[in-house]
Parts: structure tokens; sequence; C-alpha cells
């Protein structure tokens, strides 16, 4: 435990921080309760299911800690909580980035500038004692975990699983010193739009000259047995990009466990090529995976209801609303670099396009694409894509 004092902060007892101990149930409590109270008075935020919050602490079943390590810091006024946050080092970014970098998340704090201070000075000296240079976030622990602060946009429900904090947070955030370096959007498309004939098309062409096919699933359990597949493609599509992190096979297991209970496999759309396959005619050979996209239905609002726990009706509100929600988020979409060129990103238009259509869904989040992709922007943009929420990342040097 580290315990500091705070003057002018309005607070009439001694802020201390505390680093929980993570099999301290009534601490691990405090830690996941404060947000609640905190946006208790804002109809958009949507709670993280309490199983996946839960899993974030848990060192032993989380497969973050099998080769990191993360501090959770909970600020407290007298005997109330009034902040927190999470430190990680995660070591496979670190070497393959060739950094020393830790990451910030989880951040929720009231409007106090000195109790977020003394959070970050906290989780500042726990990265310097591990030897690392920089912090940088918000960034959590796995692909899934959406990142950034929320600074435009607040009046928009967020998409399932990805990030929404309080207007305050940004200032907070620079008041501990850290600049901002990039932005991720996220863009609105209404579900009667049509796309250009043409992009069918190109689509169709580019499959037919490529050797490429897209496959459909009907069950969860076909999907299961791709995940060794889509793994591979993964790595080997970040792996002379910055700011990624190869996943090991058991993250990628908990990814799949974590997203398959509420995935409609009709959403999920695989593009294969075949190996040395010069014209679809030919004999069929090995395929690998070169491309996916990946929508699912938004259970935002069963969510909400259920304030993110599953007992004892909040599993059967979010079946239904699997069924019933017009909300689609589009929350991945790739094409590995060897066929972006050769408008590979036509099928994944067409395929997005279909999606809508099947599900009959009446608005799709396409959620988090980086502000430096320019070029996908303005493709989408031409689609009639609305970027209308953005999130900021924020780093600085220890």
């Amino acid at each position: 435990m580290r315990a500091l004092c705070t003057e002018g902060t309005g607070m009439a007892s001694e802020l201390n921080i505390l680093e929980i101990n993570t099999t301290n149930r009534r601490q691990v409590r405090q830690f996941l309760d404060l947000p609640f109270r905190l946006y208790r008075d804002v109809p958009q935020w949507v709670p993280p299911l309490a199983p996946d919050a839960r899993r974030m602490l848990d060192r032993r079943r989380n497969p973050f800690y099998r080769h990191s390590d993360a501090a959770f810091l909970l600020a407290v006024s007298g005997a109330a909580p009034v902040g927190r946050l999470a430190v990680l080092e995660n070591r496979n970014y670190n070497a393959h980035n060739h950094e020393r970098t830790a990451f910030f998340y989880l951040f929720e704090c009231e409007d106090d500038a000195a109790i977020a201070t003394a959070l970050f000075e906290t989780a500042f000296t726990w990265a310097r004692e591990r030897g690392l240079t920089h912090v940088f976030g918000p960034k959590g622990f796995t692909a899934l975990d959406g990142m950034g602060l929320l600074v435009e946009g607040f009046e928009h429900r967020p998409a399932f699983g990805i990030p929404y904090n309080l207007p305050t947070y940004p200032a907070l955030v620079e008041a501990a010193g850290f600049e901002p370096v990039s932005d991720v959007l996220s863009g609105y498309l209404g579900g009667n739009t049509v796309f250009p004939e043409k992009i069918h098309q190109i689509a169709a062409r580019v499959r037919e000259r490529r050797g490429l096919r897209v496959m459909r699933f009907r069950r969860r359990r076909d999907l299961r047995a791709l995940v060794p597949a889509l793994r591979e493609m993964y790595n080997a599509a970040i792996e002379d990009t910055p700011d990624n992190v190869p996943l090991t096979d058991a993250e990628v297991d908990a990814m799949a466990a974590q997203l398959l209970w509420f995935a409609d496999p009709r959403l999920i759309k695989l593009v294969v090529a075949e190996e040395g396959a010069a014209q679809r005619a030919a004999q069929r050979g090995t395929e690998r995976p070169v491309g996916f996209l990946f929508a699912y239905p938004d259970i935002s609002a069963a969510v909400q209801r259920c304030r993110g726990r599953f007992f004892p009706f909040g599993w059967l509100d979010m079946l239904l609303e699997l069924r019933r929600t017009p909300w689609l988020n589009l929350n991945g979409a790739a094409i590995i670099e060897e066929y972006r060129g050769l408008g590979g990103t036509a099928i994944l238009f067409s395929e997005m396009q279909k999606s809508i259509v099947e599900r009959g869904a009446q608005h799709l989040d396409l959620v988090q694409i980086g502000a430096d992709n320019a070029r996908m922007q303005c493709e989408l943009r031409d689609l009639g894509v609305d970027f209308y929420k953005t999130h900021r990342m924020y780093r600085r040097a220890l």
C-alpha cells in the first residue's frame, strides 16, 4: 500500500493510493464498483460484462499474466473510493516493438486533478521500478479491449466493449503530464445505405482473378475450429507494424471464448486464398486466410439494463437482445498487404453491406479506425460513413 496526503483537494480526509491485492474480494469489488457511482446519472454509459471485468484482475485465469504484469490502483478518501487506475507492463509488446513502455488503462476518477495526479504518480513509480521509460494509453490487455479516451461523441452510446468516459477525463490526464499522440475514429452508417454497384462488381472480379473466396459460417463450433488459422494471419499481418503485439495461443483461446457466446456466425466472413490457384476452376489446394470481416449484434441496451451481470436474468435479456437489436457493430475488417492494392478491400465493403442486408440492421457502428489510415477513412466516407466518435491516445515520458 502506498499512501500520500494531498492538500487543496477539498476533501476532509487524507487521500490514500492503494495497490490492491487482487485476491482480496473486498478490494476487487471496490475497484470494479467505482464506475457505477461515477456514471449513475449518465444514460449513455454501458458497464462491462461482470465476468470480463473480473477476469482482468484474475492472475490465475487471465493469460496476460503468463508473460506480463499489472498493478491496480485505488484512490481512497476516508473509506470512499474516489479514483482508480491500472498500469500494465506488456513484455510481449515491448519485445515486439523494441520499447520499454507501460500502458495505463481502466482510469476512472472524480473531477479532481489532485486525485488523478496522485494515481498517475503512483503508476509512474511502479513503471520506473521495472525500468520502463514511457507510459501510453489508455490501452488494455488484449486486442479486443477498446482503446483511447473519448473526446468527441459523448452524446452517443458506445458500441459494446468500446470505452466511454466522462468529458472531464482528457483534462485530468493532460494535467498529469500526458500529451495526445493519435486518434481513433468510429463511424456510423445507416442500414438503408446502398453501396455503388461498382463495389460489388470489383469484388466479384477480384475473387475470380485472384483465386479468393469468402467463407461463411452457420455454427459457432465451425468458427472455433478456425481460431489457430486466424491467430497465424493476425500475427503475420502485424509482423512489421508498430504499436501492435503478437497473440499467444492462450490469449487467442481466451478471446475466442469471450466472443463466441454472443457472435452471430453468419456475420463472420473469412477471405481465403487458394494456394497456387490461378483461376477459380483450378483444383482446390491448400487454402490460407488472407482477410476477415467481423460484425456482431450490439447488446449494449441489454447490458445497461442488467448492469453487466448475467444473473439472475441478465443472460436471458442479452440472448433476446442478440436477436432483436437493430444495431450491428463492425469491430474488425482487414486484408493482408499483398491484396490491398489489388481490390481486396472491395470484397470487405461488399460483404459489409451483405451483412447489413441479411441481418436487416438499421444501424452500423464501425468501431475504432486509426485516424492515420486516411485512405480507409476516405473510402468509407465515400460510402456514406459519418465519423462521429473520436478516442484519443496519450503518451508521457518518465
